[in-house]
């Protein structure tokens, strides 16, 4: 399986409403519950309104788009990850799956997945 490494610096913050977020921005993902207006963008594209807010991650995504009868993906790179003590943030699409990890864990992070076969891009 492919890892692709994302060319970003992400933040993971809370927005207290939608017109805060740029819409054009490349890559951004949105998450709203009766408790919150979740985003995730490139550190540059962070509103300069967010109610809770925490920059330094780094992420990849696997490559390819995922059947949903695919199990246990996400699972494995949790585990390999949870392993080495390496906290994730994982979102996903329709096609597939992003993991973000903090920055100064993320060399970290690669080299455990590649020891345990995954391909790194």
């Amino acid at each position: 399986m492919v890892l692709k490494v994302l060319p970003y610096h992400l933040t993971v913050c809370k927005v207290p409403n939608i017109t805060e977020i740029d819409m054009t921005s490349e890559l951004f993902f949105i998450s709203k519950t009766d408790e919150e207006l979740s985003l995730v963008c490139k550190t540059e594209d962070t509103p300069s309104k967010t109610t809770e807010c925490e920059h330094g991650w780094k992420g990849f995504r696997i490559e390819g788009e995922l059947d949903f009868s695919l199990i246990g993906i996400l699972s494995k790179l949790s585990t390999i990850l949870a392993e080495e003590k390496i906290g994730i943030f994982a979102v996903s699409t329709y096609n597939t799956d992003y993991i973000l990890v903090k920055e100064e864990q993320f060399e970290k992070a690669i080299n455990a997945l590649k020891k345990n076969g995954y391909e790194i891009a």
